[in-house]
This record gives C-alpha cells, structure tokens and sequence, in this order.
C-alpha cells in the first residue's frame, strides 16, 4: 500500500510541476506580448515627436532610445528597430543604468521596477528628452507618456505639460490616439 502511495504522489507531483510550467509559459507569453507592443510603440513615437533644435549632435545622428532599470522587452525593442530610419536617423536601443547616462537618449523608457525612484530619475533627466513608463506613478511624477495596460490593451496617456517643459512636441496625429493628462510638472 506503501508504495501505492508513493506512486500516486509521485503523479500528482508531476501533474503539479506540468501544471506549474504550463502558468509560467503562459505568463511569460503574455509579458512578451506586452512588451513587443510597447517596443511597436516606441519605435512609432519615433515618427510622431519632434525635439527640440539642438538636441542631436549632427544631422544623421542616430535616435536612441533607452531602457532604464530592469529591461522586460528582452530582444524585442532592438529587433523592432533594427535596420529602421525615421526622418534619415538610424534608431539604437541602450540600457542605462540611472538617468544620469541618458546625455545621448532622446527616449528614456523608465521601468516600472523603478517606481520608488520617478521623482528623482525625471528630475536628473535633461530637458528634450521623450519620458515613457508604465504606471500611473510616473505620469503623476511628470513623466511625459505612459503606457497603461488596461483590459489586456496598451493605452496611451500624455502628460502635455511634461512635454511642453521638456521642450518635446507631439504630433497631433497621436494625442488624437491618447488619453490627455494635464499634470503639474515639479521645477527642474
């Protein structure tokens, strides 16, 4: 009877672990699918803002776009980029470690694993640059736009005076496609 047991428990032990892996697979396909439509938007809000005179080095420098804090988009925002030019400049993808090594970023996406940090992190970036997280901790510490996951959709919120004091201008085109938050913005 013993070792009846043994066996039983041995089966439900790895119906549990199948069980088990099946969630993680799962959950690991819905952060991937997640971030590869965040990746498609930073790469679309390339063609939708315009900085201000002077923020690039020359006229073919590259845009960047940068990850700040734990990067979940894994490949996925470099491969969404790779080979891409918007208005003549190639796009490159970097992970910073703190805001203070964004001098060549003109998108900083915050991660969210950051949200003890917003306050600070916006206020070391230098003006110009396009702010993006996803939480509405960051939109609410003067972040510029968020993308809010809600009912299984990415939602776009601006912070228009964010972007007016970073000197940032958003086409019309894609504050037509998001929700407008009118946020104060803490002095720099």
């Amino acid at each position: 009877m013993a070792l009846l047991d043994l066996r039983n428990l041995a089966v439900r032990l790895a119906v549990v672990a199948l069980a088990v892996t099946a969630v993680r697979a799962n959950a690991q396909e819905s952060v991937t699918g997640e971030y590869q439509v965040k990746a498609a938007f930073l790469y679309n809000f390339t063609k939708f803002v315009e900085w201000p005179p002077g923020l690039f080095e020359s006229s073919d420098s590259p845009i960047s776009i940068c990850v700040l804090g734990q990067n979940l988009f894994g490949h996925v925002l470099q491969e969404t980029v790779r080979g891409k030019t918007v208005n003549g400049r190639m796009l490159v993808v970097s992970g910073i470690p703190d805001a203070r090594s964004a001098t060549h970023c003109q998108i900083v996406f915050v991660s969210s694993f950051e949200r003890m940090r917003f306050g600070a992190i916006l206020g070391e970036l230098r003006s110009g640059i396009l702010t993006v997280g996803e939480t509405d901790a960051f939109i609410e510490a003067g972040g510029i736009v968020n993308l809010k996951l809600e009912s299984g959709r990415i939602q776009i919120q601006v912070n228009i005076n964010a972007a007016e004091q970073a000197g940032v201008h958003i086409s019309s085109k894609l504050l037509s496609l998001a929700q407008i938050i009118r946020n104060s913005v803490p002095p720099k």
